[in-house]
């Protein structure tokens, strides 16, 4: 399924077709970035936290939503580990900020960015999954957080992102103890929102990402920029923060041209999937 998939992508042109550690191709309003070192189980390396910076950044403009794969057996096994240098303080707080700007370009980017996860979902490669918006993880995933063992911390913004999908004792658990969960105990506690059979997460993912497309761009930039900011604001100010992007977003043309298409009943009522 997913050899057929991949090939009704396009390659993207320009810039993004310089980036060695990335596959990039287009499909009408999809976009598709896969993380392309299989052989290194798509450890995340500097130069691939900046090439996966350099590909939001430079989003095509028709694009309207985003998918994240991983070449191989797996989606990402975390921090490229034969990269670890002797870093001081300053030099490491730059070096997770590195991550922190190419996480939150996927975050709080243009387009909504759906992850297709299967095999290995560690360290590096959960924060990377926890920046988007949506996570598909097919049978064959498993979800890990190995630092404590290793010595280290998160630094590619795991500890703002994932207690916000699992709570702050599930992450402490992980980090403590090691803690693996499989594809269906990550689905139960919230590090997925779809789980799948094995080899089904492409797939899912790009009919999600291809369902997001079609939304309105206002509304979607508001789901995707102003709804974690409400959450993380008192609810006074919340409200304030809700009642303003509303409003800003029913008074666009295309919000008034799709309520009225379903006021004259040429717009599909909400349905069970």
């Amino acid at each position: 399924m997913s050899d057929s998939i991949l090939s009704s992508f396009e390659p993207a042109g320009g810039v993004l077709a310089q980036l060695d550690l990335l596959q990039v191709g287009v499909h009408g309003p999809v976009m598709h970035v896969r993380l392309a070192r299989p052989a290194k189980r798509n450890a995340l390396s500097d130069t691939l936290i900046a090439q996966l910076h350099t590909a939001f950044v430079n989003v095509p403009e028709h694009v309207r939503a985003a998918v994240v794969s991983g070449a191989g057996e797996h989606f990402c096994a975390g921090l490229d580990l034969g990269e670890l240098v002797d870093r001081d303080a300053g030099e490491g707080v730059l070096h997770s900020r590195m991550w922190h700007a190419a996480f939150d370009q996927i975050q709080f980017g243009r387009v909504p960015v759906v992850a297709a996860l299967h095999g290995a979902v560690i360290g590096g490669g959960l924060e990377l999954a926890s920046a988007c918006h949506v996570r598909v993880a097919d049978s064959s995933t498993y979800f890990g957080l190995p630092e404590g063992q290793r010595g280290l911390f998160v630094g590619g913004g795991g500890s703002a992102r994932i207690p916000r999908l699992i709570g702050v004792a599930r992450m402490t658990d992980m980090m403590l103890t090691g803690r693996v969960h499989d594809a269906r105990e990550g689905h139960a506690v919230g590090l997925a929102q779809y789980l799948v059979d094995d080899g089904q997460a492409l797939a899912k993912a790009v009919a999600l990402a291809q369902r997001m497309a079609e939304n309105a761009p206002l509304s979607n930039f508001a789901v995707m920029q102003a709804l974690p900011r409400i959450a993380d604001q008192s609810q006074s100010d919340g409200l304030l923060t809700e009642s303003l992007m509303a409003a800003v977003a029913e008074s666009m043309p295309e919000a008034k041209q799709r309520l009225r298409a379903f006021l004259d009943k040429r717009a599909g009522k909400v349905v069970k999937s």
